[in-house]
C-alpha cells in the first residue's frame, strides 16, 4: 500500500499544511481562494491520509476545477508532500551547494517544474536575491530559466512574473503588418491608367484653354481598419493581460484601430490605449473594466456590438480580431442559437474574421461546446493564442488574403 508518510506530532499542523500548499498554488497561478482551503481541510478529514493515492485526489478535486491547472497541482503535490529529497535536489540546483552537502551523482535528476510554480516554492532565487561579491558558484537555473527561443514557445499561463515581463518587453516591440488593400478613391498620378476629367478642366481653364494636358490618376491603397474583440472573463484572465500589451502595442504603432473587451458587458478601450505610457494605459483600461474575470456573454456582447458599433467601426473593409475560448456562460443555455446568427453578421460586414483561441494550444483539442461549433462556420481563420510564436504567425495569416465561399443564391 502506497501510504503518505505523516510523523506523528504533525498531525495537528495538517490544516497549516495544507493552508501552505494552497498558498504554493495560489503563488503559482491557480485561482485558489480562502473557501477552497477551508473545504480542503473538511474533505480530509473526511476521506483520511491512510492511502497517498486517496490524499492525493482529494486534495485536486477540491483545489482545481480546470483541465489545464492539473500539471501545476501535480509537480507542487510531488513536490510538497511526497518525497522531501527531491524537494532538496531541486534546491540544490538552484543555490549554491554548501561544504559536505553536495548531491551525490547518483542521484536522479529532478523535473522541469513550471515556470509559476518555481517561483512560488524558491521566491528568492526567482527575485535574485543572491550576493553578486560571494565567491560561490552562481545558481545554475536549469528549472525556471527560459531563454529567448524557449520564451516564445512558453505557454502563457504557465509562466512565472519574470518571465511574463519579459514576455511583455517582447510582446512591445512586435508589429503587426497588415496590407494595404485598394479603395474606391483615387489620387493623382501622371502614370495612372484612368483619365482625370475634373483635374484635366481645371488645368485647362488655368492656362486659358490654349493648351489642354490630360491629367490621369490611380487607386488609392490604404491599411484597412483593425477591430479588436478581446475576452476578459475568468477562464481568459491570464492570457487578456498579455492580450492588453499587444493591442497597447500594436495601437500605438499604426492608426485606425479600434479595440473592444468583453465579459458580461461590450467595453470600448480604444481611447485609453492610445496613451504612450504602457502603466498609464493599463491602469486606465484596468479601470474601465467593471467585469474582469467574471462570466461570459459572448452572444449578447456580439448583439451589442453588431447593434451599436458595427456601422461606425467597420466600414472600409475592416479585419476583425477575435481573441477568447468560445467558453460562453449563457444561463439559458441556449449559447449555441444565441451566437451563430450574430457571428454570421459580424462575418457578413467585415473583411476578414480571425479567431484566436488559447485553447488550441492541446493537440486533441476538439469542437464539442455548442457556442464553439457555432462561431466556427463564420471565421476566416481559426488559430492558437496562447504564447508570443502565436501573435508572430497572426501577422503571417493576415498578410494572405482572405479565401470565402459565398453560398450561391438559390433559384426558386
Amino acid at each position: 500500500m502506497n501510504t503518505l508518510s505523516t510523523p506523528p506530532n504533525a498531525a495537528g499542523h495538517m490544516a497549516d499544511n495544507v493552508m501552505h500548499f494552497a498558498r504554493v498554488l495560489r503563488t503559482a497561478g491557480l485561482p485558489i481562494g480562502p473557501d477552497r482551503v477551508i473545504d480542503a481541510v473538511k474533505a480530509i478529514e473526511a476521506a483520511g491520509i491512510d492511502r497517498r493515492d486517496d490524499f492525493y485526489w482529494t486534495l485536486a478535486a477540491v483545489l482545481i476545477d480546470r483541465r489545464e491547472q492539473f500539471e501545476i497541482f501535480d509537480q507542487a503535490f510531488q513536490m510538497f508532500w511526497r518525497d522531501p529529497k527531491l524537494l532538496e535536489r531541486a534546491l540544490s540546483l538552484l543555490m549554491p551547494a554548501e561544504i559536505g552537502h553536495a548531491p551525490r551523482s547518483d542521484d536522479s535528476p529532478s523535473p522541469r517544474l513550471t515556470g509559476g510554480l518555481a517561483e512560488a516554492l524558491f521566491p528568492a532565487v526567482q527575485q535574485g536575491h543572491v550576493d553578486p561579491s560571494s565567491d560561490e558558484p552562481m545558481p545554475d537555473a536549469a528549472m525556471s530559466y527560459s531563454g529567448r527561443e524557449l520564451l516564445q514557445h512558453a505557454d502563457f499561463e504557465n509562466m512565472s512574473n519574470a518571465e511574463l515581463a519579459q514576455a511583455k518587453r517582447l510582446i512591445a516591440r512586435l508589429r503587426l503588418p497588415i496590407p494595404e488593400i485598394r479603395t474606391r478613391r483615387f489620387r493623382p498620378d501622371q502614370g495612372g491608367g484612368r483619365a482625370d476629367p475634373r483635374n484635366t478642366l481645371r488645368s485647362a481653364l488655368r492656362h486659358g484653354g490654349d493648351l489642354i494636358q490630360i491629367k490621369r490618376r490611380s487607386p488609392r491603397y490604404r491599411h484597412p481598419p483593425l477591430v479588436v474583440l478581446c475576452d476578459v472573463s475568468g477562464s481568459m484572465s491570464r492570457y487578456s493581460r498579455m492580450f492588453l500589451h499587444f493591442l497597447h502595442a500594436i495601437t500605438s504603432d499604426r492608426d485606425r484601430v479600434t479595440s473592444f473587451v468583453f465579459g458580461t458587458r461590450l467595453t470600448n478601450i480604444t481611447r485609453h490605449l492610445k496613451h504612450r505610457d504602457i502603466d498609464v494605459a493599463m491602469n486606465a483600461v484596468m479601470a474601465m473594466i467593471a467585469d474582469w474575470a467574471g462570466g461570459t456573454r459572448i452572444g449578447q456582447c456580439l448583439a451589442e456590438f453588431n447593434l451599436r458599433w458595427s456601422r461606425r467601426v467597420l466600414a472600409q473593409n475592416a479585419t476583425v480580431l477575435l481573441i477568447t475560448d468560445g467558453l460562453d456562460g449563457d444561463p439559458y443555455g441556449n449559447s449555441g442559437a444565441a451566437l451563430g446568427p450574430e457571428m454570421e453578421r459580424l462575418h457578413k460586414s467585415c473583411r476578414q474574421l480571425i479567431w484566436l483561441n488559447p485553447l488550441l494550444r492541446y493537440e486533441g483539442f476538439e469542437a464539442r461546446p455548442a457556442g464553439i461549433r457555432a462561431m466556427l462556420p463564420h471565421v476566416d481563420a481559426f488559430l492558437p493564442g496562447h504564447n508570443i510564436n502565436s501573435l508572430v504567425d497572426l501577422a503571417a495569416t493576415l498578410n494572405t488574403p482572405p479565401q470565402r465561399t459565398r453560398p450561391r443564391a438559390t433559384v426558386r
